[in-house]
This record gives structure tokens, C-alpha cells and sequence, in this order.
């Protein structure tokens, strides 16, 4: 998460609003503690996973699950500029696809003829 200055200064004096400047240092301590608790469970939890998948992942970061950045790895960079591409391309077709069936369902045809009905299909029960 990217904070700018002015996030921070906001957040600060909304804190000293809420809490007041007495209990601001004891608060802070607390989520500093919070903080470091749940950074050392992340820490154990990505050496077990290295320590279960064994020596051959072992340089494996928990970035490197997210397909894109996968493919990006491997790939390199041409690949991603590729992939985006083929996604642009993708969004148009869908695009496109979802114009159509708009389109479609906003104008039914009506015609003058009635409706027929399809002969029933044969059914043979040995069949199944």
C-alpha cells in the first residue's frame, strides 16, 4: 500500500482526535507489536512451505504464485507486453459480444408466423 504525506498527516491528527495525545504512544506501541507477531507468522509460514516442497523450491517467493508475474519471470519482459495485448484484445471481444447480445435481446423479432412446434425426439430407454 502506497501512503502519500498527506494520508499520513490526515491519519495522524485523526488519531490524536480519537485516542487523544495521552494514549497515542501506548497505542502505537501495541500495533507495533501486532505488526511484528504477524510479519514472524508470514516469515514461518513461507519457510515451512520451502522446507515441504523440498530443495527445489527453494527459491521459490510467494510472488511467483501469481500467474502473471509467473509468466513474467520466465518469460520476460516481451512476453508480459504480449499478454497484455492479447488481453486488450480479449476486453474488445467482449466488448463487442456483450453489444451484441444487448442488441439482440433489445430488438426481438416478431414475425408473422406461428410458432411450429418440433416433432418430440425418439426416446428409446435400452438406449441409457
Amino acid at each position: 500500500m502506497d501512503f502519500n504525506a498527506s494520508e499520513i498527516v490526515l491519519l495522524l491528527v485523526l488519531a490524536i482526535v480519537l485516542f487523544g495525545p495521552e494514549k497515542l504512544p501506548e497505542l502505537a506501541r501495541k500495533a507495533a507489536r501486532v505488526l511484528h507477531y504477524i510479519r514472524r507468522i508470514a516469515n514461518d509460514a513461507q519457510g515451512r512451505l520451502r522446507e515441504e516442497l523440498g530443495p527445489e523450491y527453494a527459491d521459490l517467493q510467494l510472488s511467483d504464485l501469481n500467474p502473471k508475474a509467473f509468466i513474467a519471470k520466465h518469460l520476460g519482459a516481451d512476453a508480459t507486453a504480449e499478454l497484455d495485448e492479447v488481453a486488450a484484445e480479449v476486453r474488445g471481444a467482449r466488448t463487442s459480444l456483450d453489444d451484441a447480445i444487448a442488441a439482440d435481446s433489445a430488438d426481438p423479432v416478431e414475425t408473422d408466423e406461428p410458432a411450429t412446434e418440433l416433432p418430440p425426439t425418439p426416446f428409446d430407454p435400452e438406449a441409457t
